[in-house]
Parts: C-alpha cells; sequence; structure tokens
C-alpha cells in the first residue's frame, strides 16, 4: 500500500523538482555576446543578377549550355520561371511574350495561352525558330566577332531578338552596336547577348512560317 502511493506521488514530484529547477536557472542573454562590434564586414555585392542566376542554376544542376538550360536560363531572367506572371506593360508568362508577337507564331487568345504552359513552350520555340530565320544571315556574318567588348554568339543574338525583336538585333549588329534598343526595363541588347552567350541552339531549326500546333 504505501509502495503503491510513493508510485503516485513520486512522478509529479520529480516533474515539480525539474520546472522548479529550469525557472530557477539564470537564462538571460547578453546581446553584448553576439555583437558585430569591431568585425571586418563587407555587405557589397558585385551584381544582383549573377547571384539570382546563382541560386537558378541551383535548382537546374544539370542543363549547362543545353538549349533545354538556354530557355530555363531566359524563363527565369523574364519571369523568375513563372506561366502566370503579367508584367506592368502586359507582357505574358514565363518567357512574357507580347500580344504581336504570339499573333505573328499564330496564337490569338492570350488568355489561353496564359493558362497553358504547353503553348507558352511551344510558342517560346516557334518564335525562336522564326527569329533564327530572319536572322540567317547576321547569324552568319557576326557569330564570333566582337562588338562592345564581347564576342557574339547565335544564343546571344537569339535571347537579343527574343527581348528586342529581329529588327532591332539586325540594326545593332549592322551597326556594330552604335544603333541599340533597351526594353522599358532599361535591359539592353547588349546585356542579353553578353548574358544568354556560349548555348547550343543547334535544335532551333530556320522556319520564316513558324507557327504553334494546335494543342
Amino acid at each position: 500500500m504505501i509502495k503503491n502511493i510513493i508510485s503516485c506521488f513520486g512522478i509529479p514530484l520529480s516533474i515539480f523538482a525539474l520546472l522548479n529547477l529550469f525557472l530557477s536557472t539564470d537564462t538571460t542573454l547578453d546581446i553584448n555576446d553576439y555583437s558585430t562590434h569591431g568585425l571586418d564586414l563587407c555587405y557589397n555585392v558585385d551584381q544582383v543578377e549573377n547571384i539570382e542566376l546563382q541560386i537558378h542554376k541551383q535548382y537546374l544542376p544539370y542543363l549547362g549550355k543545353s538549349y533545354l538550360g538556354f530557355k530555363e536560363a531566359l524563363g527565369f531572367k523574364e519571369s523568375r520561371g513563372n506561366y502566370f506572371s503579367v508584367n506592368d506593360f502586359g507582357y505574358l508568362g514565363k518567357y512574357q511574350f507580347g500580344k504581336e508577337t504570339l499573333k505573328l507564331i499564330g496564337i490569338y487568345t492570350p488568355n489561353q495561352f496564359l493558362y497553358n504552359p504547353e503553348l507558352q513552350e511551344k510558342a517560346f520555340l516557334a518564335n525562336a525558330q522564326r527569329n533564327k530565320w530572319v536572322l540567317r544571315k547576321d547569324i552568319n556574318r557576326f557569330v564570333g566577332k566582337n562588338i562592345n567588348e564581347f564576342e557574339v554568339t547565335e544564343s546571344g543574338i537569339l535571347a537579343a531578338a527574343h527581348l528586342a525583336g529581329p529588327g532591332s538585333v539586325k540594326k545593332f549588329l549592322r551597326s556594330y552596336g552604335r544603333n541599340s534598343f533597351s526594353d522599358a526595363y532599361g535591359t539592353s541588347i547588349s546585356h542579353y547577348m553578353k548574358r544568354f552567350s556560349g548555348y547550343d541552339t543547334s535544335e532551333i531549326i530556320p522556319n520564316k512560317k513558324a507557327k504553334v500546333s494546335k494543342i
């Protein structure tokens, strides 16, 4: 009987004793122990965009300089890869297409386009094929040359055409960079040509009449 009584009250008394010990302990933190005063800290970042691109590459570690790597890097730059993005100027989707560009490749229903990722991927390829055909002579002429202190590559040309249209890219190349273009956010043709240089875009076949097929 006595053993049972001890058993019943022993556990609660033990818990009470531990709780009392915890509450009586001085857990106050001295913030001065964690001060950064006197430390040589540097918060400078050379280019925020480079950091964003490195973060993006962590999620796409095996794409490298492939065609898939090219379009994913471009999609990340345009919208952070968000298929349902619409910017302040009405550009739509992962690759930020304008409505007039969509019409050129056979898409006349922007709302359907915005909510259809498969259609957006087809649109990207069709637009790139059309741009590559329009710029085919300039690609042959200028790839490997230096303009504004960077080497021109096919992928850089196609990325710039996505940004500014093939006509603006022609003017830029044929003026050796003197006739440039920047979008509403201040992004220039030179910036896109440098940033997206060196990707393998041989998978993009030039096609004057490239259209998006029905899904």
